[in-house]
């Protein structure tokens, strides 16, 4: 790397660089706390990997809480999509759209491995967890309690989300066997009456 070059990637870059640069940090936070977990995740870690001085990494996004904020809104971004897939239908088969939607961005390695990384991160460190919880209630949980028609929404609501994150740490995690192999179909069947019955009570 040549003086010049260096010295473009110190500081604030210019304004063309911008979203180029910012998306590039995005991605290395996001390798980087898949990789090492939130705790051993630096910030200087995260910019030696953007190829940038660790100023701009502070520049964009602040602190390293905030650099995981910002990473897992991004890779969160398919599930948040995907809660309108779980809300487009009549709820007496809400569970079962639930249960598929969820499995299935587990089930895709290319959102498996940001998913990976939120959950890692936010059982080793309360910080993660706090964005985690703050994401997922916010953006989630809530639009789908919006949609019960019950006193315990939110706990019901909770209680499905709880059912299948528990399920996809055996499975994708821990790789509990047999649930860790046996067939998603096998899995969907068994699983979506419980979240059913946990969303509607029917």
């Amino acid at each position: 790397m040549t003086d010049a070059s260096a010295g473009r990637r110190r500081g604030r870059p210019p304004r063309t660089e911008s979203a180029g640069t910012r998306d590039r940090i995005l991605d290395a936070a996001r390798e980087e706390f898949s990789e090492r977990g939130y705790d051993k995740t630096s910030v200087r870690g995260i910019a030696k990997s953007a190829g940038v001085d660790s100023a701009l990494v502070h520049h964009y996004f602040g602190t390293k809480e905030q650099v995981f904020e910002a990473a897992v809104e991004v890779a969160f971004a398919p599930a948040l999509k995907a809660r309108d897939a779980v809300l487009g239908g009549p709820l007496d088969d809400v569970g079962e759209r639930m249960t598929r939607v969820i499995f299935g961005l587990w089930e895709n390695p290319v959102t498996r491995k940001p998913l990976l990384a939120i959950v890692r991160s936010a059982f080793n460190n309360e910080a993660a967890a706090a964005v985690f919880r703050r994401l997922v209630t916010a953006q989630l949980l809530r639009r789908i309690a919006g949609e019960i028609d019950a006193p315990d929404a939110e706990l019901r609501a909770e209680l499905a989300a709880a059912q299948l994150v528990g399920i996809a740490m055996m499975r994708y995690v821990i790789k509990i066997e047999p649930i860790a192999s046996v067939g998603m179909e096998e899995i969907i069947a068994r699983v979506a009456p419980v979240v059913q019955g946990h969303l509607t009570g029917r």
